[in-house]
């Protein structure tokens, strides 16, 4: 599988989730502005990332947007001992076309006729989509829609389908709502009825750069880095 923006000598990868795609660039730049090593970003579902780690992308560091993709990684000796842990939280949202005329506020209304073709990503693979399933098996409405499901690369991918009209709805995760003009918020699956999204990083056990790895990560625990994830709408994890 082919790796998107492989760093140049003495630079460190970052391979993350879709999800992280505008606030770790810019977590990125205050790392760099405070004297730390230049950083080259690579984006993808975390299914991706595992499948570019195991064929030997020289990755230091990896954050993805689910535990089970980490435990994988995890499983086939792929993480430096010790350095992984839950850095951010997120939720689950439901998003329309912008401009939509659709009254959508629980997971029931999914179900509605209006609703031919809802995107998620890819929910055989994909975290996003995994955790949208999930939470429409909670609500006993899963088997209403599964053949109306399009499956996306990605969840990014997923928010392009329902701007592009070729979706009536889409479940993305609530940090991406603002992350394109085309869709509008319908409504935020609430806390305690939606599935536990977690953030969990760990350093790469074959990293380049181990030690400015574990820096780095160090960095992204920080009050610096944590205020930038917050105003991008990210959030601590729960103990």
């Amino acid at each position: 599988m082919a790796l998107c923006g492989a760093p140049l000598e003495g630079e460190l990868l970052v391979s993350a989730a879709a999800s992280l795609a505008d606030a770790l660039p810019e977590v990125g730049r205050a790392w760099e502005a405070a004297g730390g090593e230049k950083v080259t970003f690579n984006f993808a579902a975390s299914s991706a990332l595992v499948s570019q780690i195991a064929a030997g992308a020289p990755v230091d560091l990896i954050f993805t947007a689910d535990q089970a993709t980490m435990d994988r990684l995890a499983a086939g000796g792929l993480l430096l001992d010790g350095t992984r842990r839950d850095l951010l939280a997120n939720r689950l949202a439901v998003v329309v076309p912008r401009d939509c005329s659709m009254n959508l506020a629980r997971a029931e209304d999914l179900a509605r006729p209006e609703i031919g073709r809802l995107a998620l990503a890819d929910p055989s693979a994909v975290p996003a989509g995994r955790y949208a399933r999930r939470w429409l098996e909670a609500r006993g409405v899963w088997a209403a829609l599964e053949s109306r499901v399009v499956p996306t690369l990605n969840v990014r991918a997923a928010l392009s389908t329902v701007a592009a009209g070729e979706a009536d709805a889409g479940v993305v995760y609530a940090t991406d709502v603002t992350a394109n003009p085309g869709v509008e918020l319908a409504f935020l699956v609430p806390d305690g009825e939606g599935p536990r999204i977690e953030y969990p990083a760990a350093v790469v056990s074959g990293a380049r750069r181990s030690a400015a790895a574990r820096r780095l990560l160090e960095y992204f625990s920080s009050p610096a880095a944590q205020t930038i994830f917050a105003r991008f709408g990210f959030r601590a994890p729960s103990p």
